[in-house]
């Protein structure tokens, strides 16, 4: 099946209404970045959020964050690179906290799209800008990690579509 019609089979009419292909254009400009195949079409043609999860709380629109992300933080930068390439738990970082701590900030803010949370501080982004672009990760308070079989924590296949195929199938997340 193609990713597009797998992702309209996936929301399957529960998504909130598309934003066309001017608005993510404006939002692009806006913000210099181009979002990454298929999520791009998707926002455009299938659908801008999904109120029913997963992830826990639903794929939120591409404006928006989740309910819970939190108010003082700062501005998120989408045009700059999302700064991981490989699995990072920062809560585990022998490094001294005052090296490892403005290194964690960058993860959340920049270079990536947040896709929807599971709540308590656990977000999926999806990454638009730098070497991960078009990737799905995994970013909590601990820290962050990839999804996808070539990183080796599931068996799902890596980029939106492939997270959309893995939460449709039922499977667990890291499975």
């Amino acid at each position: 099946m193609d990713e597009i019609a797998l992702l309209r089979a996936a929301v399957d009419g529960r998504g909130g209404a598309p934003l066309g292909w001017d608005a993510v254009r404006a939002f692009e400009a806006a913000h210099g970045v181009e979002l990454p195949e298929p999520y791009r079409t998707f926002v455009a043609e299938v659908a801008d959020g999904v109120p029913a999860g997963p992830p826990e709380y639903g794929v939120v629109e591409l404006a928006d964050l989740p309910r819970d992300w939190g108010a003082g933080r700062p501005e998120r930068v989408l045009a700059e690179p999302f700064p991981l390439t490989a699995t990072w738990v920062w809560e585990n970082d022998p490094r001294p906290e005052a090296e490892v701590e403005p290194l964690i900030g960058p993860v959340h803010d920049h270079g990536s799209v947040v896709l929807g949370t599971d709540g308590c501080g656990i977000y999926w982004h999806l990454v638009v800008t730098g070497p991960h672009r078009g990737h799905v990760w995994y970013v909590t308070g601990e820290g962050a990690v990839p999804f996808g079989a070539e990183f080796g924590t599931t068996t799902g296949k890596s980029g939106f579509a492939g997270w959309v195929a893995h939460w449709v199938s039922g499977a667990d997340w890291f499975s």
